[in-house]
Order: C-alpha cells, then structure tokens, then sequence
C-alpha cells in the first residue's frame, strides 16, 4: 500500500453521526478518510493575502493553488487533520466540492457508488495522488450532473 506521511495510518473511517453537527459538508452515510475536507469562502471584501494570513494565526498552512481555487491545510503532529478548499465570493455557488457533497447529500445512490468506489481504491492499495486520480472521473460525473441541474456549463477536468 502507498503511503503517505501527510495522512493519519487509518485510510477510511465509518460515518460519525456526530459530523452533521460540527461541519455543514458532512455526507450522511458516507464514509470517509479521517481527515475533514472543508470550503471555505473569502469574503467579496477580503484579497487572498488577507485571507492566507488569517488562515496563519488559525493554525492553517500557507494556502496553496490546486487548479481552480486555493487549498490550505490543519496539521497535528505533521498529519493532516483537515483540508481547507478556498473559493472567492464568485466562485462559491459554482464551487466543485460543495455542489459534489449537496449533490451525494440529495442522492443516496450516488453516495452508496461512491462509498463502494473508495473502499474498493483502498482495498487495492491505492492512497494519496493514485487515490485521488482513480476518484476523478466519478467526481467529474457527479458535478457535471450537479452542474446541468443548475444550469451551469459542465467541466471537462477538475
């Protein structure tokens, strides 16, 4: 199995019915790595600098760019513990993680094929960028279809 030294040892964790309460993202049913995957906005009135300065005395990594927006990320003891997905005011209602967690939210089907999806990368021993890699079609899949629902012009790459 791949490792990774920036992620806890424990791949996939069984839902917690207590993540509705801590954090508005949460997938119900889903499981999921141990690691909390945020979005977060930047508010109209406040640049990016503002924002990577805030998310320093936060206790957050300098925000990086990963494609469309900004990431940053929650260390304990050098492990992640969170991922922070940074979108601008612009970005936000057209963000790709927020409409994949509403849209496996909406759609228990997709949820449950995503959930086997994840367990069956794991079980092959894939983790890190091959894991990620191996999710993106499907997630492309799901946004697209989150996207045509709104009206939004679909993606061709994530």
């Amino acid at each position: 199995m791949q490792t990774d030294s920036h992620y806890p040892a424990e791949r996939l964790v069984a839902y917690d019915v207590d993540w509705p309460s801590r954090y508005r993202t949460s997938v119900p049913g889903l499981v999921a790595k141990p690691v909390v995957d945020l979005a977060l906005r930047i508010p109209a009135s406040q640049s990016l600098g503002q924002a990577k300065e805030a998310f320093g005395w936060a206790g957050w990594t300098t925000p990086v760019s990963v494609g469309d927006h900004w990431a940053t990320f929650l260390l304990g003891d050098g492990v992640r513990t969170g991922i922070g997905h940074i979108f601008t005011a612009d970005q936000w209602d057209k963000a790709h993680v927020r409409l994949f967690a509403r849209w496996l939210r909406e759609h228990p089907v997709e949820r449950d094929r995503y959930a086997r999806l994840k367990i069956d990368l794991v079980g092959r021993g894939l983790w890190g960028a091959d894991y990620t890699a191996a999710k993106t079609g499907f997630v492309r899949e799901i946004v697209n279809l989150a996207r045509a629902d709104r009206g939004l012009p679909l993606l061709t790459n994530l």
